[in-house]
């Protein structure tokens, strides 16, 4: 069986960055498990393993516009730490839930100086190249349940 829409996608995968250093890996646990064509995943890769089956193995360098886009400078701000009230200890590298004209984003804390801080709303992923190494492991057709709700449930999947 190999992957289309609608499948139940089993993977184990490495993601690097352009100079070889590891950011995310599935390791030597269970396996990422999606529903494919749903948007569990990166647009560039659910592209890149469609057509393949149980045993394939993928490289595959995903570019920034079909990963999580390119940095976008208007979603960093230099805010007041009185805006943070309510938050000790505001440091660099500290996830926050921001309200924005577009509804909840997550921020990133990306320098603080003096009274000032500042906050970015891009993925941290934004703006770079994501070097995939990807083991399809499973394919199966997703449950009735599976496609109403959008998503893998049970071992390796999404409990909702």
């Amino acid at each position: 069986m190999s992957i289309s829409q609608d499948q139940v996608v089993s993977i184990r995968y490495t993601l690097k960055d352009d100079a070889g250093g590891v950011i995310d890996t599935s390791g030597d646990g269970a396996p990422l498990t999606y529903l494919h064509g749903h948007g569990n995943l990166i647009p560039g890769l659910e592209r890149e393993l469609a057509g393949k089956g149980v045993g394939d193995k993928v490289q595959v360098k995903i570019a920034p516009a079909d990963g999580y886009g390119e940095h976008d400078a208007a979603l960093v701000q230099r805010v007041p730490r009185r805006a943070l009230k309510g938050v000790p200890n505001v440091r660099v590298g500290m996830r926050l839930h921001a309200q924005t004209e577009q509804g909840p984003r997550a921020v990133t804390v990306t320098q603080v100086t003096g009274d000032m801080v500042t906050l970015d709303g891009n993925h941290p992923l934004a703006g770079q190249n994501l070097n995939f190494e990807v083991e399809v492991t499973e394919v199966r057709s997703a449950t009735a349940e599976e496609l109403s709700h959008g998503h893998v449930h049970g071992p390796g999947g999404h409990d909702h």
